[in-house]
């Protein structure tokens, strides 16, 4: 295959935003309210909320949500006080940021982009970085950490979330059904583990591409970037039955000295 992920990606989320995909669809009036009141929680993984105990005094802090557009956390962190700037590949998704913003009277600024390039900041720009689930969708996440180590202050943290790399290794089809079978070698990618036809069968023409990465670059290139890591935890996926085995997500605290 030969298409630009980053490109073909771009495509494939704001296809996601007109579906409905449920990482696309806004947070509602009430979530903000009760933001404003202090009651809140974000996600960087699917199910478990991020401690509250992670985040800085948020009133006035500049935040930058990296590619979490899709009205969901940065409406939440700006209702709560935060300056949020969400930087996303998706037009689509920055819509749906744009769209809670207008209509909850919120101050959030959006910017397109790619992950891997964050030129348009200024070193030491930001207090915290939110960067959910999404760097499986680059083939390398070395540049993410070291974009986010430039852009942040010193002192400031990144919270990430990414998929824990072995639960690219099994069969997609048989384990929807409960049964486990490792066909992949690691680390996996939709461009280069499978032919085209056999992407299109098993996600679909439209989906985005995805690629997996050992824990090596994916907490090895947080401190090969000049973090520390201040803080671990594990999460499962929802509905599946692998979550009854091992789980399929990490999140990190990272701290800029």
């Amino acid at each position: 295959m030969r298409a630009n992920p980053a490109a073909h990606n771009r495509a494939a989320w704001d296809r996601m935003v007109e579906q409905g995909n449920r990482w696309t669809v806004p947070v509602e009036h009430e979530l903000i309210e009760a933001a404003r009141r202090g009651e809140w929680q974000v996600h960087l993984t699917e199910t478990r909320p991020v401690p509250r105990s992670w985040f800085p005094e948020l009133h006035g802090a500049k935040v930058l949500c990296l590619a979490s557009g899709g009205g969901q956390q940065g409406p939440i962190l700006a209702a709560s006080g935060a300056q949020v700037t969400v930087f996303d590949n998706s037009p689509g998704q920055l819509a749906m940021d744009q769209l809670v913003a207008e209509r909850e009277g919120l101050a959030i600024r959006t910017v397109l982009g790619d992950m891997r390039d964050l030129s348009e900041f200024s070193p030491g720009e930001f207090d915290l970085i939110f960067h959910p689930v999404s760097n499986c969708f680059i083939p390398d996440p070395r540049p993410v950490w070291n974009e986010a180590h430039r852009v942040l202050r010193p002192g400031g943290e990144l919270l990430a979330g990414f998929v824990n790399p072995v639960d690219y290794s099994f069969d997609p089809q048989l384990a929807e059904l409960g049964t486990f079978k490792v066909v992949y070698s690691l680390p996996y990618s939709d461009t280069e583990s499978l032919s085209e036809k056999e992407r299109v069968a098993l996600h679909g023409e439209n989906s985005p591409f995805e690629f997996s990465h050992t824990l090596e670059l994916q907490i090895g290139g947080q401190l090969e970037a000049g973090f520390i890591l201040v803080g671990f935890y594990e999460d499962y996926r929802s509905n599946d039955p692998l979550a009854d085995y091992l789980p399929s997500y990490c999140a990190t605290r990272a701290r800029k000295l």
